[in-house]
């Protein structure tokens, strides 16, 4: 009897979900055409959707055309009934968003706060969740959680850094921030975070490597929609791929990497710090900005190449330099492909689509599709 029932209960689960991560993936249609499409009956989806209209997930969003009879009620999933905060925490700054359900960014801020290892930082960053939420006008529950990417290395449970040096925090725990944020959170590695923004909505199951181009040199490897972690929660670290042989020193104590050639500071360290700049100033055909950038570019296109050989997939470029290379896709297309074994051209590379606050999209986008997966 007893298992009659869980089974049951269950069964109305696996229902309920599949309606409303079909409604996710659409737009607004109609009681009907869900039934159809997932070959459930009429009455089992309309007592689904009755109980999800109840919570405020699914709303009307409209009349369809009426085809002789009573006109269908169109139905959508409602995007502003949860809500997911996203930081992004480096060394020098703290970047932050809240989005809706459809990943839609409602408000996002970037400010300075050196990272610093210590009581007062983790309430200060507390201390700014809440305020920044409250600027909202959210209520609390509607809050799913809080998702904080960080440059670094996270443990196989994702609730404590194994490896940091971007940021002084290797061995620290997620219970630091608990303590001053009263919402559920979660780590993320801000690359990762960011990987697995880049492909949020994408309909095809094409796997990406996706290159980070920040202060420090990141990366994402996606399988499937699935991020790739490797054997160490390490996958994805081409920013400490050897590109040169006993070249210039990385921060990690190494020489050669990929980040001491292709690290966004590289470019934006001749403005400032102020890579938009730097951008500019390129456009502009500045000569000191012409040189570093043909430096720049010539050990990219090496790394890029190296991901292609690797994993023979579509490589995207993101990051702070990532979000400016549209109008220099074509040039880095051409000279990757002078590297390439098997291709004439680089059609396989890509600028990243998110421009903004991209990391901590990620992070918070991490809580929005445990949500969806969980109706």
């Amino acid at each position: 009897m007893t298992t009659g029932r869980v089974n049951s209960i269950e069964v109305k689960k696996i229902n309920r979900n599949a309606i409303y991560n079909f409604l996710y993936m659409r737009d607004p249609i109609s009681i009907q055409e869900i039934a159809y499409s997932l070959s459930m009956s009429l009455p089992t989806v309309t007592q689904n959707i009755k109980e999800l209209y109840e919570r405020g997930l699914v709303i009307e969003t409209g009349l369809f055309e009426s085809t002789g009879g009573r006109k269908a009620k169109a139905i959508s999933y409602n995007s502003t009934a949860k809500y997911a905060v996203g930081l992004d925490i480096t060394r020098n700054h703290v970047g932050i968003v809240i989005i809706d359900l459809s990943a839609k960014v409602i408000k996002n801020s970037r400010t300075l706060f050196p990272f610093v290892n210590s009581k007062d930082y983790f309430k200060g960053v507390g201390d700014f969740v809440c305020g920044f939420i409250a600027e909202c006008g959210l209520e609390p529950e509607n809050i799913l959680g809080v998702g904080i990417a960080l440059p670094a290395i996270l443990s196989d449970d994702g609730r404590s850094v194994s490896y940091a040096q971007v940021i002084d925090f290797e061995g620290g725990g997620i219970e630091v921030f608990e303590e001053f944020i009263p919402y559920r959170c979660t780590f993320s590695n801000d690359a990762n975070a960011a990987g697995f923004a880049e492909m949020w909505g994408d309909k095809t199951e094409e796997s990406v490597a996706y290159l980070s181009l920040n202060n420090s040199v990141g990366g994402s490897i996606i399988i499937g929609k699935n991020i790739y972690n490797g054997q160490n929660q390490r996958g994805g670290e081409f920013g400490h791929m050897t590109i040169v042989p006993n070249g210039r020193t990385c921060y990690c104590g190494q020489k050669g990497c990929v980040d001491a050639y292709c690290s966004a500071k590289i470019l934006s360290d001749s403005t400032n710090g102020n890579i938009a700049e730097f951008f500019r100033l390129l456009r502009l055909g500045q000569e000191h900005q012409k040189n570093i950038w043909e430096e720049y570019v010539s050990h990219l296109v090496v790394a890029i190449n190296n991901l292609r050989m690797l994993f023979d997939c579509k490589v995207i470029l993101g990051g702070y330099a990532g979000a400016y290379m549209d109008e220099y896709l074509r040039e880095l297309r051409q000279r990757v492909s002078k590297y390439n074994t098997f291709e004439s051209d680089g059609t396989y590379l890509h600028v990243c689509k998110y421009k903004l606050e991209t990391t901590a999209v990620g992070a918070a986008l991490l809580h929005v599709e445990e949500f969806i997966k969980n109706i």
